[in-house]
Order: structure tokens, then sequence, then C-alpha cells
């Protein structure tokens, strides 16, 4: 079977391949093990390549460029607009050409892409990648309408999160599936840092887009209340538009010692870093639907603190970290302090953090995709 994604992830080109960032070409790689065929639609970056982007490759698998909608924030919602008809015959042909179409949303592309398949009648599965019944905007609140009327027949609906409850009480056809990054083989081979052992320093690290919402300033801000305590240093992995105000906070209090800036790593080198660290932090206050971040801390059997929202309180409140209310920096170094003053407890949190990330690997995302697929399609490949 032929399959087309259509997904609005910012992609780089680079001479004859292409590249982006995250758990994205990992699990279109994945996806595409699924199908005999599998085609990638998505938008390419007119800015200059990033660093730590990783190469998008696959089971016969082809990407279908199309420009860059222009513009972003509310502007890139008009100028879609007039995007829509200069690309719709591309996207419409590739849509009728395929057995099965895969969108992923929220996303301006994806929605498109949707609401194509649903007028050709294609067999469907979407992918709701960002925090389920999220109602910000008004394109959120289509989307939490739409997905539960087409949810039925042959078309597959699946929630980025998880938990016990169905993601949808009144539609148990959508079903929650999780995000990762880490194959098996990675897992298994992952060279584990020692636990801390309360002599030497505490070593903490953060991983994501340095965004106002990810609130990494007030991991900075927490470290003078820990420095009383004990030697402490924190790494931070990624890069956004409050780098620079992450730099003058750190600059300050006299952190510059204290805080390492790695900027965007490849999936590796993120890897190795939470390996070389003892204790995860991320106290979001956004809306996540299914952190890889998170997951990915755990395969490496660090003990995390993090907030209550989403999927994290079900990840980590089996006694594999801590989950903070309040993401002050009095709240998160209390929460360090706490953890630290049981370090028994503290490496046992670490070790049955690995052991549940087991469960979480790619080919096991892969495989309950299939699974689900199949259960409504028949074989695949």
């Amino acid at each position: 079977m032929k399959l087309i994604i259509i997904s609005h992830k910012e992609v780089w080109k680079e001479q004859e391949s292409y590249f982006t960032s995250g758990g994205f070409p990992f699990q279109i790689k994945a996806m595409s093990e699924i199908f005999s065929e599998t085609r990638l639609i998505c938008s390419i970056r007119r800015q200059k390549k990033e660093i730590g982007l990783t190469e998008i490759s696959g089971n016969q698998l082809l990407v279908s460029p199309l420009p860059e909608p222009w513009f972003s924030g509310w502007m890139r919602h008009l100028a879609i607009g007039l995007w829509i008809p200069i690309h719709l015959k591309t996207v419409w042909k590739e849509i009728k050409s395929s057995d099965i179409v895969h969108t992923m949303v929220p996303g301006d592309i994806g929605l498109i892409g949707t609401l194509l398949s649903l007028i050709l009648r294609k067999p469907l599965f979407v992918r709701h990648c960002g925090t389920w019944g999220n109602h910000t905007t008004i394109t959120d609140r289509f989307i939490h309408w739409l997905l539960p009327k087409i949810a039925k027949g042959k078309n597959v609906v699946m929630a980025t999160g998880g938990g016990k409850d169905y993601p949808e009480p009144l539609n148990r056809n959508i079903k929650w599936i999780f995000s990762t990054s880490i194959t098996k083989h990675e897992w298994a081979n992952l060279q584990l840092d020692k636990p801390w052992d309360g002599e030497e320093s505490l070593n903490l690290i953060t991983v994501g887009r340095l965004s106002n919402d990810k609130n990494v300033q007030s991991i900075i801000r927490a470290l003078p209340k820990l420095q009383k305590h004990f030697q402490i240093k924190l790494d931070i992995v990624g890069d956004g538009d409050k780098l620079n105000s992450l730099l003058d906070v750190t600059k300050s209090l006299g952190l510059e010692n204290n805080v390492t800036f790695h900027g965007n790593c490849r999936h590796d080198e993120v890897l190795k870093l939470l390996s070389n660290n003892h204790i995860f932090v991320f106290p979001t206050n956004t809306k996540e639907g299914f952190p890889k971040a998170l997951l990915e801390a755990m395969a490496c059997g660090l003990p995390s603190i993090a907030t209550r929202v989403s999927v994290i309180p079900f990840l980590i409140e089996n006694k594999c970290g801590i989950v903070i209310d309040h993401t002050n920096p009095n709240a998160i170094a209390d929460a360090v302090l706490v953890m630290t003053s049981i370090k028994d407890e503290m490496r046992e949190m670490g070790q049955r953090a690995r052991k549940i990330s087991k469960e979480y690997t790619l080919e096991n995302w892969r495989d309950i995709i299939g699974a689900r697929l199949e259960q409504i399609w028949g074989p695949l490949n």
C-alpha cells in the first residue's frame, strides 16, 4: 500500500537531502516500515539550515517538497489563504494517487490534507500531535469538533498522550498513542551515569525549546537557593527566542560557571548529555502532548521534576520523580532539595523510570499504530 504523509513540520533541504528536528524523522522512518511505499508532503524552510538536525530517510520513502507558507503567527493564518490555491492541485494529485493518507494536526497543512482526504473519501489516519482537549484557538476548537465526528469506519484517529481514560469519552474509536524517538537498540546501549552520591556536584538538565512557556528561567533562578546546599550545575539543551533573555538572567545572577547552554543538539548528543546528569527538570507552563524529552530522560535513568500537566503525572507519579503544582523558582528548588534528601530513593526513582521507558520505544510505537491500522484496513504491506 502507498502511504501519503502530510505535515506542517519544518524541513530544510541541503543538496538532494532533507533534514528536520526532534523525533519527527525517526517516526517517519518507523511509519515507512509499515507500508510498501511512503511519500512525505512537507514545507521547505527558506531560512538557512539549523544545526542539530536529522536527515529524513525510510523504507521506499520519497519527499514531495512544497514552499513554506509565508510569515508566521497570525500573519501566516492570513497568508495560507493565498498559499492554498497555488498548491492545491499538487496536494490533491498526491492524495488522489495514494492508498492511505496520514495527516498530523494541529497544523494548517495537516488540516488541509485532512479535509481534502475526506472530500476524496480516502482511508485516513489522523494523528493529533498537540495537547488533546486544547481549545485555545478557533482552529483548535474546529479540530476537536471535527475529529470525533470522523473517527469511524475507515477513518482512524489517534491522540498523542496517555492515561487510563479515553481521549474522547463520547467516541472510543479515538485511541491514545505515545510519542518517542528512542529505538530498542539505543535503549539497551545507553551509557548511564552513576547516581548522585551526595558528595560531587549535583548536575541538573533540561531539554526543550527556549520559549517563555517552557519556563527555563525559573530553573536558573532556583540555582542560588540550591548553591547554599551543594555545588550545582545546569545543562540547557535547545534553542529559541528566549535564549538571549536566559543568558542575561544567568549573567545577572553570576551563574556563568554553573550554567551551560548547548543549543540544538543531535539526538545522540542529547542522550549523552542526559546520561551525564543526575536530575531532569521540566517545569513547563504550556500544554504538552507527550514530551519526548521526559521519556528520553527516563530512558537514561534520570529521576524527574516536572509539572502536573498532560501525561506527565501518568509517567512519573509512579515513584519516578516529583510532580510540582507550582513552577516558580522556590518550588523547583524545594523539589530538588526534597529529592536529594532521600538519595537511596532518588536512585530507585531513576531505576524505575528506566524500566518504564522500555515500553516506549519506536518499535513499540510503530507496532501499536500498525496493529490499529490493520485492524481497520487489513494488511498494509
